[in-house]
């Protein structure tokens, strides 16, 4: 049978939807973090950074929402994460290996760096990444900068008993 090509019938195939680039429609959307467990909302905001809730999702597009997050300084950790937990960095110079715990950077000056840094570690590296990351806004305090875009407002608190810690 050398030589001879087989030829087959071939079923009926759809072409799978792609959303290309400038087709996107971003929203916007206010989270309060008032009570909430870090790693639940955490997960939840890399899923709408990336549009993962969307029928419309193309993994190879920023077709995410733009994510604002308020009362950073009043988020939970379960267990003896806040005062367990290290997070390490390096000045530079020899030996600068210093380490803080989330209880330490809560407190300190810019307390919205925790749940930063939890999102953008659940978010895919490289340069979608850090687009899809250049979506999120974090502040402290309960006010943002950010009321001409008219963002929803989504109680993420409510959507689980299991959001919310009450101390």
């Amino acid at each position: 049978m050398a030589g001879k090509i087989r030829l087959t019938k071939r079923s009926v195939q759809t072409k799978t939807f792609e959303l290309k680039h400038g087709e996107q429609k971003k929203g916007w959307v206010v989270l309060d973090a008032d009570g909430v467990i870090l790693g639940r909302l955490a997960a939840a905001v890399a899923l709408r950074l990336r549009g993962k809730h969307l029928a419309t999702f193309t993994p190879s597009v920023d077709c995410g929402d733009n994510v604002i997050i308020i009362n950073a300084e009043r988020v939970r950790l379960t267990g003896k994460k806040a005062t367990d937990k290290e997070f390490f960095y390096h000045t530079g110079y020899a030996g600068g290996i210093k380490s803080r715990t989330p209880a330490q950077i809560l407190a300190g000056r810019f307390p919205e760096r925790v749940i930063e840094k939890a999102v953008e570690r659940m978010l895919p590296r490289g340069p979608l990444g850090r687009r899809q990351l250049d979506n999120l806004k974090v502040y402290a305090g309960a006010e943002h900068p950010h009321a001409a875009q008219s963002p929803v407002t989504i109680n993420f608190a409510a959507a689980n008993p299991k959001n919310k810690r009450v101390k």
